[in-house]
């Protein structure tokens, strides 16, 4: 078994350090999410915890962990009656991303179901976790079935399994801890609010800092048992500080005057629901106990919304997580009752007096700015090249309707375009292709039914086979790749209208952020084109580039052409059930080069002999229209939609536009 790194030696961190062990003193807190960066430790500290927290009792043999005190009484393996208990290390079960249903939740034996009627049922991911740590690396890549699954399992602390009218249920609760690299996309609203609290990591730019940090792990990497032990004495006293807390936890007093700052900070900040402020009493009682006190003070309560609230503040997909700190202290200077500080003068908690908000090693915090937007190239004071404008500010969002990509798919779950999918309504059956997932019941009776003389039938029950069993396919919707070729030449510098065209394509990046979407960008401006934003989830990385996109120069559209079907090409062999939308913002106009209509006609017709479905956003305006966009999206195969008409109508009619084009 491998030593994990000591969470006493991971560097700097504090908040997520401390958020982490909030949760271990009381798990009611529910859970972290942790944001940040690669290579920031968020990994090493979560696995690292699990070694911190206590042995947890369970009735001997069950595979449930019942608590021997009080055990399930539904659960499967029930019921224990009189049953001697036994301590084992707390678990934390880790879920990969590409689980299967069956290995989250459980899989029952159909075949002996219908045949036995024996709920013979394995275990999954949510019965091991079940009070320990379920925790999900890259949370925000977890395809939308489990993060259902899991959404279920954390409001009602059960998980339920049922095929066909066979049902199994067992108590499953957990803390749930996530990291995830915002680059890659951001969490579902659901589920980002079922974490009680969030910290954002960064690397230090303190070069000590960053030396301690590789001397460190250089030490670890060449010994972890040997490095593991000289950390032996530091991970004890946290972990009886954690015992300690969790004794006090009961005897903490949450006052009427800091339930009245916590009410006020929460409406202040005009956070959804009432779970913010039920978070946040749980976690400022948390760190009242951590600090060895037994009465919150306002400054638990202003550290517990700086943990709490900022992931519950974000109305839509391009803003950034965050609190100001200073209508923060406002609000908890105004609404300060008297008793705020019961005693004037505490005493020294084990963080220094006060409990200092509980934070470990405050010396250790890490530096960095965080801003990885890009930035257009700029001349000397700063300023814009000779022949190119300054950025324009985009327009006000608006609601658009679905663009979908003809046929029938068989790519990752969304909202966009039909597919196949393990969720959706039955469309027919067919013989299982591995486990058996969804079980067509009709079509099992109708295999099995010719067989059963055969098979020495004699009573009541039908006599079932493995190879009668049909699995039911589904049809659903599917996330798509929806790649933007914007055009920033100087045709479409003007500010006006460029405002608009960056308004229209955040809008469709807003959509493909609600249809799961992965989006890309590539923008063609001077003498080339540009990948300004390889293929991701990240609808926020793609805002940010769209924001500083600066404009000016010729028009060389075969260039933005030939880049994007270079960009579908490798993104095809990446994922090649991931069917791609082009998504062409351009008035049309091509210059440079020899013939530059005519090679960006030839370039439009290799995305034609692909079928790859488009849209081409018509940026022409004034009195006299040469129509251009319009021809362009002819060579494409696609659909031709004019600006005003995409911001008018909110695209009202291209859907059936672009699936009459296909037929």
């Amino acid at each position: 078994m491998t030593t994990p790194f000591p969470f006493t030696a991971v560097v700097g961190q504090d908040d997520l350090r401390l958020a982490l062990l909030l949760n271990a003193v009381s798990p009611a807190v529910g859970g972290v999410l942790v944001r940040g960066e690669k290579g920031t430790a968020k990994s090493t500290a979560v696995r690292a915890l699990s070694a911190l927290l206590p042995a947890v009792p369970v009735v001997a043999g069950c595979r449930f962990s019942c608590d021997p005190a009080a055990p399930d009484p539904g659960c499967p393996d029930g019921p224990h009656e009189d049953t001697a208990g036994t301590l084992r290390p707390a678990r934390m079960v880790e879920l990969p991303v590409g689980a299967s249903e069956d290995r989250l939740v459980g899989a029952l034996d159909i075949e002996r179901a219908l045949a036995e009627g024996v709920k013979a049922f394995e275990p999954g991911l949510l019965a091991d976790a079940h009070r320990g740590i379920l925790y999900v690396d890259e949370v925000n890549l977890l395809h939308d079935h489990l993060v259902d699954l899991l959404l279920d399992a954390a409001a009602m602390g059960a998980s339920y399994v049922e095929r066909e009218g066979v049902s199994v249920r067992h108590a499953s609760k957990f803390l749930l801890v996530g990291t995830m690299n915002p680059e890659e996309g951001e969490l579902r609203p659901q589920l980002l609010d079922r974490f009680g609290l969030t910290v954002e990591v960064a690397a230090s730019r303190e070069p000590d800092q960053r030396v301690e940090v590789v001397r460190r792990r250089l030490a670890y990497d060449d010994d972890p048992a040997g490095f593991a032990a000289r950390w032996a004495d530091e991970e004890s006293a946290v972990r009886q500080r954690i015992v300690a807390a969790r004794e006090l936890l009961p005897s903490v007093r949450l006052g009427d005057g800091a339930l009245r700052q916590i009410a006020a900070t929460c409406a202040a900040f005009e956070v959804d629901g009432m779970r913010a402020d039920i978070v946040m009493a749980r976690t400022a009682t948390a760190l009242a106990a951590w600090a060895g006190r037994t009465d919150v003070l306002a400054e638990d309560v202003r550290q517990a919304a700086l943990l709490a609230l900022p992931h519950r503040r974000r109305r839509n997909p391009f803003d950034a997580p965050g609190l100001d700190e200073d209508k923060l202290d406002e609000t908890l200077e105004e609404f300060g009752g008297p008793d705020d500080d019961p005693d004037p003068d505490p005493d020294p908690g084990p963080d220094g007096p006060g409990g200092g908000g509980g934070q470990p090693d405050p010396g250790d915090a890490p530096q960095g700015d965080g801003d990885t937007a890009a930035r257009p190239e700029t001349g000397e004071n700063g300023q814009p090249h000779p022949g190119e404008q300054a950025p324009a500010r985009a327009s006000e969002p608006f609601r658009t309707k679905v663009l979908s990509v003809p046929g029938i798919g068989e790519g990752a779950a969304g909202r966009r375009s039909r597919a196949r999918t393990e969720h959706g309504r039955t469309t027919g059956a067919r013989r299982p292709r591995g486990t058996l997932t969804k079980l067509h019941l009709a079509a099992t009776v109708r295999a099995a039914a010719p067989r059963q003389r055969a098979r020495g039938r004699s009573g009541a029950g039908l006599v079932v086979r493995r190879d009668d069993l049909r699995q039911a396919t589904r049809e659903g919707r599917e996330g798509n790749l929806v790649l933007f070729v914007v055009d920033a030449s100087g045709s479409m510098a003007a500010r006006q209208r460029m405002g608009a065209v960056k308004g229209a394509v955040l809008s469709l990046l807003l959509d493909a952020y609600q249809r799961r979407d992965k989006v890309g960008l590539v923008t063609f401006r001077g003498a080339a084109a540009e990948v300004a934003l390889p293929p991701t989830s990240s609808v926020d990385a793609a805002a940010a580039r769209l924001e500083t996109l600066p404009t000016g120069g010729r028009t060389p559209l075969a260039a933005g052409l030939l880049r994007a079907h270079e960009v579908l090409r490798v993104e095809r062999l990446r994922d090649p059930a991931r069917r791609p939308l082009v998504v062409l913002v351009t008035d049309g106009r091509a210059t440079g080069g020899p013939e530059p209509v005519a090679l960006a006609g030839r370039a439009a017709r290799l995305f034609a002999a692909d079928g790859v479905a488009s849209v081409v956003v018509d940026c022409e305006s004034g009195p006299v229209r040469l129509g251009l966009a319009g021809r362009l999206a002819a060579e494409l195969g696609g659909t031709p939609v004019t600006l005003d008409e995409l911001r008018a109508d909110s695209i009202a009619g291209l859907v059936k536009d672009v699936q009459r084009r296909a037929a």
